[in-house]
């Protein structure tokens, strides 16, 4: 079997969703990493590092200091991987505009300034920091999904500008602080590509001008990152899209697509297939494969280990199904189809049913159109098979985390739904015997939050678990409240119970269809409730 091939190939763990690694468990992922053969290891931090004289960046928030930083640098290059940084330079830098000192670099949204020069000293600092805390001279430089740029607060100082002008000069500015202090970066592709192809990412059908190239400094290059894909002629067909633009893109799969509690490693693993088969067919030197923690970041980075294992293999050539579980149970003591449960909580990358159904509210039941009447005897069959591997020596506590929330599910996930037919028919006998079934739920949640705590403190910085704490324990109490109100109205003590009296829509205004949008299924703002819960588009204007 060959080796890997590619110049760099390696994973990239997403630590800016509140969930940020400890170093001792950065040092596990780089060790499987080493041992897997991978020659690169990326942690992609918003605001999650320190920036020398910015105090507020990254503040309470497990930022990775000046020393932790060299520190996984020295241990990754001494396991022989190249640790790269993954930072943001223009957009997704949301938590720094909490804080006063940073409002007057917001443009709008989550999106720095362009042009003015707070922005390119506090680039500088970025750069300055990283240099001295670094090996590699490559940084990931972000600029992805700032499609607001211009439209706020420069629009307020400078009027209607040409916008690509703006991204194009905002870039070259970047590219001379890196070049300053000797870096070669690399940007996701998406803004520039969209400019070729009239705001479509993934038209590989462009018309590249020779104004368009002479746009991207020479110490750039452009990152193709496409997650969602099996084809190999749609990968194949981009990358030489790309290469139209600028030769020498990198690529960026897929390692892990997670926004709740368990993985998809299932289709992972066929769209990484696809996507490094491709890779190899074109001679991409740089590849790399991301695992994201949208929305919480509750999803273990070990959760992703069969993607991580069938990844490397593919890359080394070898597509023996059977000789790859068999290696999977050699290195980490547990079977693949034992492992691969976990992604049964989630079914299809694009549902998150795990999420959605956990804080799905009893009353309101948002998502109640669109789920099966059985869904809560599939979590209950999947009970027993979890808890045959919660004795795993190594990764026991990922199931004890799985089992708890499938008991949560197994009498949570259609209770909203018995709740308001039951008391729709004004049968109050049978209100009455769904009251045990709302005290073993808050018995079972109050479970479920220790096993997840304990998943969450043996792998990340305490930093970012307030959010669940919120998230959770809100539910909690909103379990204890429905018990309170169907108490209430059972003794007589009210009348009704408004929200049980609303005609129950669906939400899409898809009526019968079981289809669940990603607004609803990825974002917790929009699962949990019909009412204000924050004001996403509130700005705050520093005076």
């Amino acid at each position: 079997m060959s080796s890997i091939t590619f110049k760099r190939f390696g994973p990239m763990f997403d630590c800016s969703r509140n969930a940020v690694l400890t170093v001792s468990t950065v040092k596990q992922l780089v060790d499987i990493c080493a041992d897997l053969g991978y020659k690169s290891f990326l942690l992609y931090t918003e605001d999650t590092y320190e920036v020398l004289d910015n105090p507020y960046f990254g503040y309470g928030r497990g930022r990775y200091s000046c020393e932790e930083l060299k520190e996984i640098d020295r241990y990754t290059k001494e396991k022989g991987l190249e640790f790269i940084p993954c930072i943001q330079t223009l957009g997704h830098l949301t938590c720094i505009f909490k804080w006063v000192p940073y409002e007057k670099l917001r443009d709008c949204h989550n999106i720095l300034m362009p042009g003015e020069e707070g922005t390119y000293k506090l680039i500088d600092d970025m750069f300055r920091t990283l240099s001295q805390c670094i090996s590699t001279k490559t940084v990931n430089i972000g600029l992805d999904e700032a499609h607001m740029v211009g439209r706020g607060r420069y629009y307020d100082l400078h009027g209607d500008v040409d916008r690509t002008r703006l991204l194009v000069e905002h870039v070259a500015r970047v590219a001379e602080i890196a070049s300053k202090y000797g870096f070669r970066v690399c940007m996701w592709s998406d803004m520039f590509f969209r400019i070729a192809s009239g705001g479509n990412y993934y038209d590989s059908n462009v018309t590249v001008s020779d104004e368009l190239k002479a746009m991207i400094p020479d110490n750039v290059d452009l990152i193709y990152w496409d997650y969602y894909s099996a084809s190999v002629s749609r990968y194949v067909d981009m990358m030489r899209a790309h290469d139209k633009i600028k030769s020498g893109s990198w690529f960026a799969g897929v390692l892990g697509a997670c926004r709740g509690f368990s993985p998809c490693n299932g289709s992972s693993i066929k769209n990484t297939k696809a996507a490094i088969e491709s890779c190899i067919q074109e001679k991409v030197e740089n590849v790399f494969l991301t695992s994201w923690g949208d929305d919480g970041g509750e999803c273990s980075r070990f959760s992703f280990l069969p993607s991580l294992l069938f990844a490397s293999e593919t890359a080394k050539g070898n597509g023996d199904m059977e000789e790859i579980k068999k290696k999977f149970e050699e290195y980490f003591g547990i079977s693949w189809d034992g492992f691969m449960l976990l992604d049964l909580l989630n079914g299809d990358v694009r549902t998150n049913a795990s999420k959605y159904l956990l804080y799905n509210d009893l009353f309101f039941g948002l998502v109640d159109t669109k789920i099966s009447e059985d869904i809560g005897e599939q979590y209950g069959a999947l009970i027993e098979k979890l808890d045959a591997y919660r004795s795993n020596s190594r990764f026991g506590y990922l199931f004890d985390t799985a089992h708890a929330l499938c008991r949560v599910l197994e009498i949570k996930a259609n209770l909203g739904q018995k709740t308001r037919e039951v008391y729709q028919s004004r049968d109050k006998e049978a209100l009455s015997q769904l009251l045990p079934i709302y005290k073993e739920l808050s018995t079972r949640l109050k479970a479920f939050y220790e096993a997840f705590r304990t998943q969450w403190f043996k792998e990340n910085k305490p930093f970012g678990f307030d959010v669940q704490d919120i998230r959770l324990g809100g539910l909690m109490t909103r379990v204890e409240h429905c018990t309170y109100m169907l108490t209430q109205y059972l003794n007589g003590e009210i009348e009704k119970i408004d929200e049980l009296e609303e005609t129950l829509l669906d939400y899409s205004g898809e009526g019968e269809s079981r289809v669940i949008n990603d607004r609803m299924s990825l974002d917790y703002r929009y699962m949990i409730t019909p009412n204000v819960l924050v004001e996403p588009n509130a700005v705050f204007t520093c005076l």
